[in-house]
């Protein structure tokens, strides 16, 4: 065999060598992945079976995910006729209260002209628009406004007497009674002791200003006076049994001891569901614009209500009540269009001293 023949043999030799010793790596690096990832497979949690019968439970917990508000019971589903009548009547008294009780109320003439879903949108079903979703399962509470428990018909009978500007409701009566059957019917669906999600207002950071009417004034004439008038008295329907658009202030809209002539609530409730249109997800306005609007509103006349007995514990009233005398030495100027920031520091600070002393009494 020629030299050059053994040398060729050789090189043959050592490639074959060096081919075998790289199956082997190879083998050997995937023996490594392997191992891990087949022991993480087998461990994996193992996808539980659904069966037929578990079909309902299944669906309740999607819902319960899905639903991140409160979602008002559907009247019309109520089995009993009796129980369906009342509520269906409660349901018409909010909707429609002037028809039946304002000042050509069909029943009795006791109110403005405004109705109760004026301030409780959709018959107090709307998400973050002062609904009903969490006054069955609140009431009765403690209220600081009359340093009293209070019960459904008394809340009920402060909005006749404050945001509708007129007289109390016998808590007998027909229309009382139901009034808070559909009031309560709507709370069916949350737990006692619970607050509905998307109950109330939605909250509203507070500006670093005083709110200003003067702002307010410009934006309610480019955003609010279509509906509401240059004058605010509003808009009634061609047979003037009710408002289309209600006054926002006048001899006709609520009196200073509604919850609404406080500006941090009005201004939540228009930043979240005005002009037309807007929603607590998609708001129109701007914080700015919300606040000033509100502080233009609650500046105009209105109805006074003279109510000696509210907040017999002044220091338990809210950082924008606008009537002294107050806990503190901010003015009334400042408790009505802020700045608030101040106001509610200083309201958390003889808070927690008054909750230290208490500590130290026990």
């Amino acid at each position: 065999m020629s030299e050059k023949q053994d040398d060729r043999n050789i090189l043959n030799d050592l490639f074959s060598v060096i081919n075998k010793l790289i199956l082997v790596m190879v083998l050997l690096i995937v023996f490594m992945v392997a191992l891990p990832l087949g022991y993480y497979i087998s461990n994996l949690p193992k996808r539980p079976k659904v069966v037929l019968e578990d079909a309902p439970a299944v669906l309740a917990e999607v819902k319960k995910i899905v639903q991140e508000y409160w979602i008002a019971p559907d009247v019309s589903t109520i089995s009993d006729p009796t129980e369906k009548e009342t509520v269906e009547y409660g349901r018409e008294l909010i909707a429609h209260t002037s028809k039946y009780l304002g000042p050509n109320g069909s029943v009795m003439q006791i109110s403005n002209g405004m109705n109760c879903q004026n301030c409780h949108l959709q018959a107090g079903t709307a998400v973050f628009a002062n609904n009903y979703g969490s006054v069955a399962s609140l009431y009765p509470k403690f209220r600081a406004r009359s340093g009293a428990v209070e019960n459904v018909e008394k809340r009920v009978n402060d909005c006749f007497e404050r945001s509708l500007n007129g007289s109390a409701l016998d808590d007998n009566s027909k229309e009382m009674k139901a009034i808070v059957a559909y009031i309560n019917y709507l709370g069916t669906n949350v737990k006692k002791g619970e607050k509905a999600a998307g109950s109330g207002f939605k909250d509203l950071a507070f500006l670093d200003r005083a709110a200003d009417p003067i702002n307010g004034k410009a934006v309610y004439a480019g955003k609010c006076v279509s509906c509401h008038q240059p004058d605010g008295s509003g808009l009634l329907n061609p047979d003037k049994s009710e408002y289309t658009f209600p006054p926002l202030w006048g001899k006709n809209s609520y009196n200073d001891g509604a919850g609404l002539y406080r500006i941090s609530n009005f201004a939540k409730y228009v930043k979240y569901n005005m002009p037309i249109g807007a929603t607590h997800e998609n708001p129109q306005l701007s914080d700015e614009e919300a606040w000033d609007i509100a502080a233009f509103v609650n500046s105009q006349a209105r109805p006074h209500i003279n109510v000696p007995k509210d907040w017999p514990d002044k220091s338990k009233k809210p950082i924008d009540h606008p009537f002294g005398p107050f806990a503190d030495t901010f003015t009334e100027k400042q408790h009505k269009y802020g700045p608030f920031k101040p106001i509610a520091e200083e309201q958390k600070k003889r808070e927690a001293a008054a909750a230290l002393a208490n500590e130290k009494k026990i």
